[in-house]
């Protein structure tokens, strides 16, 4: 039971009820009045149909609906898991583990919609309603999982487990099972299994408030009068931005999203540095304006609940609990890996600074203007003239070469190359759930077998969250019968406007990569059993960073970074700037990402919980000597990562963890004869990506590279020292 295993966030509301009238009685004779119309099924409950083993019905998606399907699928999951906790047969594997795993299947579906609705197509009345509903589904979660009869069914089969003649897959999954139960509370006593999901509901409530606050923040809209004002950016853009201005009744004027796709063009190429230090303020204050959506008290309250609760399950932290199931496994091993990092990041970002600064001099100098030092909103600006500079490149000369669409396909080419996955476009054959939805069939090339459908909701819009993320509605398992995958990456790029294509940069191409990555993974997922498919926060992050690699091969490009006029490939020597030019920036790029993870793991690894996390966040860096031309990726108060979720709380560290595996994965790659190598593509596929969370992770890779993972392939991607 996915499900039930993991506290799902999800929303509805109370649904009406019908009612009728008592009988009149009187002396005539009894009229038996015809019973009432039975009520119409709910769509969003009802089963899925069409090819794929059924697809959604996007087309009947209708916000309204949620509630009283909610209210539907919660009482058959619970009619479904009281039937395995009542069985009176002595506990095995078969009668408590696999009808746990089966149960659920309509809140799955349900919550698939709703993952949709709240992601892409969220609105104020969603937030509403998952501000009342993720905490009664929490509860609702606990108590089916915190319910001591049930646990006693799966420590039966735990404490027997020797004689049962397990599988060495059953028998890990039925110790995960166990130890997943006792982790998160089953054995407490009554008083503190009430405590704990009065905790879990508070923080579900939370969770939503802060991502309502981030996106209603994200959702303002900064004006510019003058078109002169922003000179440097390209004609696409300004259309995104006079159609962003028409649509608030802004005709004359120019709007500028609060999002990263809308504000990282402005600070890397716009030459106003008016405009550029305004738009950078917006962005990195969201949640911090000491408004409505002020996120501070939110963060404070979701921090003292965490370290209660870890307290309660018994454990010195809420760092030590988040990560008691990952491939790191305690919070010095993450924070080793980070500080072995941050020193030549740093020292980069010194040396990245004084390239900028003798530019911004020399600039000075020339038009006889006053001099400038170096701020957090200049530094995308000059970091793209140092580039010019350094390697004669700038992201105006790739552009006209990164189609999106040529992308896509270079990404399914490759793939095919690899993993034997085949894409046919077939968008209007199924429903989607907003107009510009591709979709694509997904088979096997070598045998034909149906794999699934993978949906690209690519663009950016209102109402839709900020970043980039892939899901699947349906995933692969063999337990209950063979399922198709439904898997989607969500983007948010920039349209094209006018009937141009959309040009993407090379930073977006990388996420599209990347987000690919983590499709494939699920695409090739093959386990039988769903409850091991799950694998580690610190693990999840490799397949996509791996597949990063692939972009910038001669192969991909040749083919498929073609100029949008002429169909031209990209030249060679275009190809050989952009390699020379891999280790550009390295110091700011990691900087920005490793103080995020640093400050969430000093955050969450402490037993007293911070009561002031603007304060917190700006002590913390002082102490570890963070550049002052540098902002966290994610500030505390938009870090939807760690606060709309546990997910990546003190997990944050996963992508460089992640990353380490993935630098050494290419370098097998390279070590063979190429990236092309199917010897070593096939054993990275059976061993590693197929295999779901089977055998212990740090296992699998061992058993792929024969060796742990060395973080000198990192450190010299990266261009730091490796010694």
């Amino acid at each position: 039971m996915k499900s039930a295993l993991l506290i799902l966030l999800a929303s509805s509301a109370l649904a009406g009820c019908a009612t009728m009238e008592k009988p009149m009685t009187t002396t005539a004779p009894t009229v038996v009045e015809a019973p009432a119309p039975k009520a119409a099924p709910n769509p969003l409950t009802a089963e899925w149909t069409g090819p794929f083993q059924g697809v959604p019905a996007w087309d009947r998606l209708d916000v309204e609906q949620f509630p009283a399907a909610f209210t539907e699928a919660m009482a058959d999951m619970k009619q479904e898991v009281e039937a395995v906790r009542d069985n009176s047969a002595p506990a095995t594997f078969q009668n408590v583990h696999e009808p746990m795993m089966l149960a659920g299947s309509k809140m799955d579906r349900l919550q698939s919609l709703w993952g949709v609705q709240t992601s892409n197509l969220s609105n104020n009345r969603v937030n509403q309603l998952e501000t009342e509903w993720e905490p009664k589904l929490s509860s609702f979660y606990d108590g089916l999982m915190l319910d001591p009869k049930l646990f006693q069914r799966y420590k039966a089969v735990y404490d027997n487990r020797a004689n049962l003649n397990l599988t060495p897959a059953q028998l890990r999954l039925v110790e995960r099972s166990y130890e997943g139960f006792v982790r998160n509370g089953a054995n407490l006593a009554g008083a503190q299994k009430a405590r704990l999901m009065e905790i879990n509901s508070a923080l579900a409530q939370r969770f939503a408030e802060f991502g309502g606050k981030v996106v209603r923040d994200e959702q303002a809209l900064i004006f510019v009068d003058d078109a002169t004002t922003l000179a440097g950016l390209e004609p696409a853009l300004l259309a995104a931005f006079k159609s962003a201005a028409v649509a608030a009744g802004q005709p004359n004027r120019y709007a500028v999203k609060n999002t990263r796709s809308a504000v990282q063009p402005v600070l890397d190429y716009a030459s106003d540095r008016a405009l550029r230090e305004k738009v950078w303020r917006a962005f990195v204050n969201r949640g911090d304006n000491g408004d409505a959506n002020d996120t501070n008290q939110t963060i404070t309250e979701i921090l003292k609940l965490r370290q209660e609760r870890a307290v309660l399950l018994g454990f010195e932290t809420h760092a030590h609990y988040r990560m008691a199931d990952t491939m790191a496994k305690d919070p010095s091993k993450a924070m080793d890996l980070m500080m072995r990092v941050w020193p030549a990041a740093v020292a980069r970002v010194k040396e990245e600074v004084a390239d900028m600064q003798k530019i911004a001099d020399a600039e000075a100098k020339a038009s006889k203007t006053a001099k400038i030092t170096i701020s957090p909103w200049d530094y995308g600006f000059y970091a793209e003239k140092v580039r010019k500079a350094k390697y004669d490149l700038n992201e105006a000369e790739v552009k006209p070469y990164l189609q999106l669409n040529s992308l896509i396909d270079g990404m399914f080419w490759s793939a095919g190359q690899l993993y034997d996955l085949g894409f046919k476009e077939n968008t209007g054959d199924v429903p989607v759930f907003e107009p510009k939805v591709r979709t694509f069939e997904v088979t096997n090339l070598k045998t034909g077998a149906p794999v699934g459908l993978f949906y690209m909701d690519n663009f950016a819009r209102d109402g839709k969250r900020s970043g980039a993320w892939m899901t699947t509605y349906r995933s692969q398992q063999g337990l209950g019968g063979t399922r198709t995958v439904l898997a989607s990456n969500n983007n948010n790029f920039t349209a094209g406007t006018d009937g141009t294509p959309t040009l993407i940069s090379l930073d977006d191409a990388d996420t599209l990569f990347h987000e690919f990555g983590h499709g494939i993974h699920y695409l090739l997922q093959n386990v039988y059993y769903p409850d091991l498919a799950r694998v580690p926060r610190d693990f999840v992050e490799m397949p996509s960073q791996v597949n990063e690699n692939w972009l910038l091969t001669p192969e991909v490009l040749n083919r498929f970074a073609l100029h949008y006029k002429t169909g031209a490939p990209m030249p060679k020597a275009l190809v050989d700037k952009i390699q020379a030019s891999s280790t550009f920036n390295q110091g700011f790029a990691t900087v920005e990402y490793l103080s995020s993870a640093i400050v969430d793991m000093k955050l969450h690894n402490r037993t007293v919980s911070v009561t002031d996390p603007d304060r917190f966040e700006r002590e913390t860096l002082a102490e570890m000597g963070m550049p002052k031309e540098i902002v966290m990726r994610h500030r505390l108060p938009q870090f939807n990562h760690l606060f709309t979720s546990d997910g990546y709380s003190a997990g944050y560290y996963s992508y460089l963890w992640s990353e380490v595996m993935d630098a050494d994965i290419w370098a097998a790659f390279k070590e063979a004869g190429g990236p092309w190598d199917r010897t070593v593509a096939d054993r990275f596929r059976t061993i590693v990506l197929q295999t779901g969370n089977e055998t212990d992770r740090a296992e699998a890779y061992r058993a792929f590279r024969g060796r742990d993972p060395d973080v000198k392939p990192l450190l010299a991607r990266r261009g730091f020292p490796t010694k």
